[in-house]
């Protein structure tokens, strides 16, 4: 961005209030990891060896990211997907700079995380990490350079865990019948209850 871009920028918005900024830290601290140790769900935005970005969703039990003792370090399962593997090999291709959001069911605020991340192979260790029968193949060590607690006024405008939005999920054709009319393919003929059966066995 331009410097006076960002000065054009200064004009329109108030500066951050010094509760704001002092919030972030540079480790996980006990209420961050009581957040994380309750959060079933947290994107991940990564950037690739050309600058371009991903954000990808992760979930499992609560819990399912694990930090270090010291609060210094975060650890990441993967989990089965479509193996485009977008994530992993922004981090492993890239700079290795990432980006945390979790969250918890019926909780409005959300929990941030910035850092660097490596990737591991390290069975002895994804030992730790077995969920719905599977030890993963590799996981995301994640060196804490940020971490703070983000205000909830964009999931309480959304309601995100209220009613007024909520949609019935037949207002929609099932994903693999959108994708299959993305790529000019003919639509299943698996229903959506089939289809979503079919991915929980493979969890």
């Amino acid at each position: 961005m331009p410097d006076d871009a960002s000065a054009h920028l200064n004009a329109l918005y108030k500066p951050p209030g010094k509760f704001v900024v002092a919030k972030c830290l540079d480790h996980i601290d006990p209420h961050g990891r009581r957040f994380i140790a309750l959060s079933p769900f947290a994107a991940v935005g990564s950037i690739g060896p050309d600058g371009t970005l991903d954000v990808s969703p992760r979930g499992g039990g609560p819990g399912f990211v694990h930090v270090s003792q010291d609060g210094r370090s975060l650890l990441m399962p993967d989990r089965p997907g479509n193996n485009r593997l977008d994530t992993l090999r922004n981090i492993a291709g890239g700079t290795g700079e990432v980006g945390f959001m979790f969250m918890i069911p019926g909780v409005d605020d959300i929990y941030r995380v910035n850092g660097r991340a490596t990737v591991l192979v390290d069975d002895a260790l994804a030992e730790d990490f077995e969920e719905f029968g599977k030890v993963p193949k590799t996981l995301l060590k994640v060196d804490v350079r940020e971490a703070y607690l983000h205000c909830p006024k964009a999931l309480m405008r959304a309601d995100l865990w209220g009613e007024s939005h909520r949609v019935d999920r037949a207002s929609l054709p099932s994903l693999v019948e959108m994708v299959s009319d993305q790529v000019g393919l003919p639509r299943p003929e698996t229903t959506h209850e089939q289809q979503v059966e079919g991915m929980r066995e493979t969890l």
